[in-house]
């Protein structure tokens, strides 16, 4: 089993209470909008990280734009840009037909959405909101889960404040 933390769009924030909250997880995955690199370099002192490049993260940063791997048994895609189903932006939406993950994680909204796509073989896809204080969100949100033999287990949505 691994255990995750998930958060994205932290533009240049990163709440304290994330150590908390991050504190049983085995990997921390951030769906982009980083804002700077101490934010990455703090979750990367912290536990292993998978990280991609937001809107916002300049060509200084230097972050994959995708994400894709295989972690108990799961195929998952991570990008900050790819819509929400069912409406994928024109790029993703014929990537996830032709070669569809189990797992497709999005930031940039700052919606938190958890969800199945019947459309796309039951895709679950994830948008953890914003965990940062920028943007039109009202309250800022991170999600934990777990990973285990191919199975999603213990979702849980946490709110870390209004922002």
């Amino acid at each position: 089993m691994t255990r995750i933390g998930l958060l994205s769009d932290t533009h240049s924030y990163l709440d304290p209470q994330v150590f908390t909250h991050f504190e049983a997880c085995d990997e921390i995955w951030h769906a982009g909008d980083v804002g700077n690199m101490e934010v990455a370099d703090a979750l990367k002192r912290f536990r292993p990280l998978r990280i991609v490049c937001g809107n916002i993260d300049n060509e200084s940063i230097e972050l994959p734009l995708n994400q894709r791997f295989t972690l108990e048994g799961l195929d998952i895609w991570m990008t900050h840009i790819g819509g929400t189903p069912p409406s994928y932006n024109p790029t993703t939406r014929p990537q996830l037909k032709a070669n569809r993950p189990d797992i497709f994680i999005c930031g940039h909204s700052h919606i938190l959405k958890v969800v199945r796509d019947p459309a796309i073989n039951n895709l679950l896809f994830m948008n953890p909101g914003a965990a940062g204080k920028t943007g039109f969100h009202k309250m800022r949100t991170i999600l934990r889960f777990s990973l285990d033999a191919g199975r999603i287990l213990d979702m849980q949505v946490i709110e870390l404040g209004k922002k």
